[in-house]
Parts: structure tokens; sequence; C-alpha cells
């Protein structure tokens, strides 16, 4: 007699198989695997929640030395403005180096002026060393990364005027 859970047709679940594709996911930190064979496909997703980590961010600033805060808050403040009408933008994703070697000079300082065309920066992507240049002439008002921070695609570098 026929087991009353064996179906003609059903896919039967390997739940051990379905337990080694969520090993995997942990191990390699991905958020989705699919196998396929003959007869069968099983696919294993997580969702990720970025809501915590968007939480933890503002609650993690006030943590930080309460005389530190106000004080790095302020420059940041006054440069969001500026920075969003005559920023540089980073063309690419990267490593931000405001000298062309470690013990040589910056390219820029606040208050220099620059020309057209001038080097203001290096971004290091995929250990190619990509010069970020001027888009126009005047005076750098603001330089917003530090030496050695990654930067991210479109984001601000430095304030021309």
């Amino acid at each position: 007699m026929a087991d009353k859970n064996d179906k003609a047709g059903a896919m039967q679940v390997d739940i051990e198989l379905v337990r080694q594709l969520a090993a995997v996911l942990d191990e390699t930190n991905l958020t989705e695997i699919e196998v396929e064979d003959a007869d069968r496909k099983v696919r294993v997703a997580r969702t990720v929640q970025a809501a915590p980590a968007i939480m933890q961010a503002p609650m993690a600033a006030p943590v930080a030395a309460p005389v530190a805060a106000p004080a790095a808050a302020a420059p940041a403040a006054e440069a969001a403005p500026v920075a969003a009408l005559n920023a540089v933008k980073s063309p690419m994703v990267g490593t931000a180096y405001l000298a062309p070697n470690p013990e040589a000079a910056n390219f820029i300082a606040v208050g220099q002026s620059v020309k057209a065309g001038d080097t203001l920066l290096i971004i290091e992507a995929m250990k190619v060393m990509n010069p970020i240049h001027a888009t126009s002439a005047g005076t750098v008002k603001a330089i917003l990364v530090d030496n050695g921070q990654p930067v991210e695609f479109d984001q601000p570098l430095v304030v021309v005027e």
C-alpha cells in the first residue's frame, strides 16, 4: 500500500540539502542561492533588513564624546549646502588620496587657487591610480574627504568656486 505522503509527481523536499544551502548562505554572506538538477530546483533566500542598521547609526552618534561631536558636526553642516552646488564628485568607487605618495605634500589645500585640469586628488580603484581634475578654475573652498578614505560613486570630494 502506498504511503499517504507519497503523491504522484510531487517533489520530495530534501531537508538536508536545504540546510546545507542555508549554511552556504551564512558562510558566504549571500542572500540567495539556487541549485537545479534534472528533476528538481531548490532556491534558498533570506531577507536582509536594512532598517535596524539605519536605526543604529543615529544612536551611535550621541555615544561619541560629547565635546567632539558638536565641533565635528559644524564643518559638515556648513560644507553640505556648498558641496551640493560646486563640488567635484567622484566618478567611481575607490579610495581617495590627497597626495601622490605618503611622503609628498597634498595636491591642494583650502584657499588655494586651481586651474581647470589641475589634479585635486587621486582615487585608487582596482590597483589603478585615477587622477581627479578640477573641472573649472577657482579657489578650493573645502576638501570633503580625508586621505585614505573610501569614497562612493558621485560622492562630493572637493568644493571649488
